[in-house]
């Protein structure tokens, strides 16, 4: 499964079996997240193993189950744009390996011995993965035309991101941003409320990926 794929089946999943993450599944996603950090400069982590994060008041409230595994996403402060890019690759490569996933912005324990977060750094948030008790639903979408602009009359390639774009997870499935088309470049902009700019970074991933296109120019 490619990344592209992985955009149309990838859902958020809460519920995890009680089954290890084999070692060649999760040798093969350490690496690919060295890949992201040497590209990003974020201090992204892989944690196996440790369930104190989720069994807690606020993660049986926010009705997480069985999370013993995640990434903790971690980059200095104001850098949320880069870790939701980054983080939503790690997402979509999980789920091509045959993992599920979920961003987790508050309803999680911060455990300080699971990974190092030096100076100048934060942990935005974490995502959980596993294999999913089940493989998640779609979430509700709005249309193209709500969450860009020059969508009807703009070439087929930003059209096609449009579409990516609408798949991508964001906080509360709000999706508050907006894609505008403007002379062969591409303007993103993210609408008010909490990690909208995180969100902003997923989304760019995904219209990336949906668009195929190497040479696009973001304004």
């Amino acid at each position: 499964m490619d990344l592209k794929q992985a955009m149309t089946e990838r859902h958020s999943v809460r519920s995890y079996l009680d089954r290890p993450i084999e070692s060649e599944v999760s040798n093969a996603l350490s690496e690919f997240i060295e890949e992201c950090n040497k590209k990003s400069g974020l201090h992204l982590q892989l944690v196996l193993n440790e369930p104190k994060a989720f069994d807690g008041f606020m993660a049986h409230y926010g009705k997480f189950s069985g999370v013993r595994n995640y990434v903790a996403l971690i980059g200095k402060k104001g850098e949320d744009e880069k870790i939701g890019y980054y983080g939503e690759k790690i997402a979509l490569f999980a789920q091509s390996i045959g993992l599920n996933t979920c961003w987790v912005a508050l309803t999680y324990k911060k455990i300080k011995t699971a990974f190092t977060v030096e100076k100048g750094e934060k942990v935005h948030c974490v995502l959980a993965l596993g294999y999913g008790a089940t493989h998640g639903v779609q979430h509700k979408s709005k249309s193209a035309n709500e969450v860009s602009t020059g969508y009807d009359d703009a070439p087929s390639w930003f059209r096609n991101g449009v579409n990516a774009a609408l798949l991508a997870p964001t906080a509360m499935n709000q999706q508050k941003f907006t894609l505008c088309y403007e002379d062969g470049k591409v303007r993103a902009e993210a609408g008010a409320g909490f990690y909208t700019q995180m969100d902003l970074g997923i989304v760019k991933c995904h219209f990336e990926l949906g668009a195929e296109k190497d040479d696009i120019e973001w304004i």
